[in-house]
């Protein structure tokens, strides 16, 4: 996925516009549609400002893999539980929890 896709499902979950970003995060909005079209790419600096933004990692949103094991789910499990409030978090905690439980009861551990 390119960086404009990931910048335009970012905008949709967050149900803002690419106006509002450019305005929130104090770029041009002709800059932001640049990046959305994937005609230009930020510099290090947005980059950071971006991520900050939507609080995810710059590798997350240049799809970038360290030496790490992970995948995409994860990441995207940690972006999801970053945006929760903390009550929300616990919550989410808790049902990890149940899935485990039931695996290892319907598998026989």
């Amino acid at each position: 996925m390119s960086l404009g896709e990931m910048l335009r499902n970012l905008l949709d979950e967050w149900d803002i516009t690419q106006k509002e970003l450019a305005s929130n995060i104090n770029i041009g909005a002709s800059t932001l549609g640049n990046y959305m079209q994937d005609i230009r790419e930020p510099d290090y600096e947005v980059l950071k400002i971006l991520a900050s933004y939507f609080n995810v990692s710059t590798d997350y949103l240049l799809e970038h893999k360290t030496n790490q094991i992970t995948s995409i789910n994860e990441d995207e499990l940690i972006r999801i539980f970053r945006n929760l409030s903390v009550d929300q978090q616990e919550l989410f905690i808790q049902q990890g929890k149940l899935l485990i439980n039931y695996n290892k009861k319907i598998n026989g551990l």
